[in-house]
């Protein structure tokens, strides 16, 4: 049963707040209570952590671009939890719900008749001779790449145990199938279907025509090594705040074996959003 909804946007934009404007008394007149983030001052509503919020609710409503979903999403350890990812941005292939759509859908979510699709997510661990080992849980890709006036670099990378190359590219992008429409596509990358059980391993601007995106099972432990010296290079999760990495640092990736629970409409098959979005198969 879904009793208390939190409601994760970028507040300051009018869109946005136009939405939560209306969502809260609409939530509330039904029963519901509602959690937004602090520092949004909404009256009628609770306010919390992003962390917070994904401890509390029963249902998670992300208004905005996937970005927005993005944010939220890592932070919600229970499987049973949904996120009904609404689009206000551009493109959208997680937020798959129009404005238009909302109000019927979230009747529909409320009263329990609902489809999820669960969505594989990564943990991805930096190893340091620093000593700090940060890990992260991740629904797009984890992307290592070079700075802006820094050279080609070198990442020794490695499927379990068995060494697969040397990249010699601008960086790499460890994409689960989720994230495969995203930066991974831009690279040439596949295109996965989102409930799939694999990785992506595709190479950013490699130097050598040989290198070329590559699909591991979801079972596999990726690890990549970075071998150059002196240059600027950043691992970024789920493209927020990156981590500085240095030669010899460590980057390991595996399924973190808790999916994500996003609401689709069973309306809407993948397919239709490939074309919807992408212009699949137009001239």
């Amino acid at each position: 049963m879904i009793h208390t909804v939190g409601l994760v946007a970028k507040y300051h934009e009018p869109k946005a707040a136009q939405m939560v404007r209306w969502l809260i008394p609409w939530l509330r007149k039904r029963g519901m209570k509602v959690c937004v983030e602090t520092g949004a001052v909404r009256s009628g509503a609770r306010t919390c952590t992003k962390k917070e919020m994904a401890a509390v609710a029963d249902l998670i409503i992300s208004l905005g671009g996937d970005g927005t979903l993005l944010n939220i999403a890592p932070l919600v350890i229970r499987p049973e939890v949904p996120i009904l990812g609404v689009n206000l941005g551009g493109l959208g292939f997680i937020t798959e719900v129009a404005v238009g759509e909302l109000e019927s859908v979230l009747r529909k979510t409320l009263n329990g008749d609902f489809e999820v699709e669960k969505r594989m997510t990564l943990e991805v661990r930096v190893i340091s001779k620093r000593g700090r080992s940060p890990k992260f849980r991740i629904l797009n890709d984890a992307v290592i790449a070079k700075g802006a006036r820094s050279r080609i670099i070198d990442l020794e990378t490695y499927v379990g145990e068995d060494y697969l190359c040397t990249y010699r590219a601008d960086g790499l992008i460890i994409s689960t199938p989720t994230g495969s429409t995203a930066y991974c596509l831009a690279a040439a990358g596949p295109i996965l279907e989102p409930t799939l059980g694999a990785i992506v391993l595709a190479p950013i601007c490699p130097h050598t025509l040989t290198n070329r995106p590559i699909v591991v099972p979801s079972n596999a432990a990726i690890h990549v090594t970075l071998r150059s010296f002196g240059d600027t290079v950043f691992f970024s999760p789920d493209g927020q705040k990156g981590v500085r990495l240095h030669n010899g640092d460590k980057l390991e990736a595996r399924d973190y074996g808790m999916p994500v629970s996003l609401i689709k409409l069973p309306s809407r098959s993948y397919y239709e959003i490939l074309r919807e979005k992408l212009k699949w198969g137009e001239r």
